[in-house]
């Protein structure tokens, strides 16, 4: 696979060959240098069926729920399409935490989806290397003065629901 275009790639503008991008990461075991590069080579993991790393790279204290049956399953009846990187807080090096917001694209069983999370890593300085830890709360959209959201729109304190059922109930 080592010429061909990184799994983390797939959807960027900037494409890099898997021996350049993730392979590094997990085939050679070098550690990640910041939280998105373990993201990136999290998501690469699932698409490559490297259930070990993704096993690895989860925090210790996370890894008591870990279901590599339910893992291996999604990652092989998955065709994966590619990621996209929405934003990143700290997780640079010298940071001891950070965040990946983040969407995975696949298909399942001939249905297009798409998977958006917020993910929680932190770095571990007695190993070197970032872990993830849980996925954290998504952030919500700024409101906008002036723009009122309808009644079937997401809320936009960010709890998922509809405006409706949510902030738009208490109005």
């Amino acid at each position: 696979m080592s010429d061909t275009t990184c799994p983390c790639r797939l959807r960027s503008a900037e494409q890099k060959p898997y021996s350049q991008c993730c392979a590094p990461i997990l085939e050679a075991g070098a550690p990640a240098p910041t939280a998105e590069a373990l993201m990136r080579a999290r998501y690469s993991a699932f698409a490559l069926g490297n259930i070990d790393f993704l096993l690895e790279s989860l925090a210790p204290e996370s890894r008591y729920d870990f279901d590599r049956k339910a893992v291996t399953h999604w990652s092989s009846q998955s065709q994966w399409l590619g990621l996209d990187i929405l934003s990143t807080e700290e997780g640079q090096p010298g940071d001891a935490q950070g965040y990946v917001e983040f969407v995975a694209h696949f298909v399942m069983e001939g249905e297009p989806r798409a998977h958006r999370e917020r993910s929680l890593f932190r770095f571990d300085a007695g190993d070197g290397r970032w872990y993830f830890l849980e996925e954290s709360k998504r952030k919500a959209e700024p409101i906008v003065k002036g723009h009122q959201p309808g009644r079937n729109d997401p809320c936009p304190c960010g709890s998922g629901k509809k405006y409706k059922k949510c902030c738009g109930a208490a109005a």
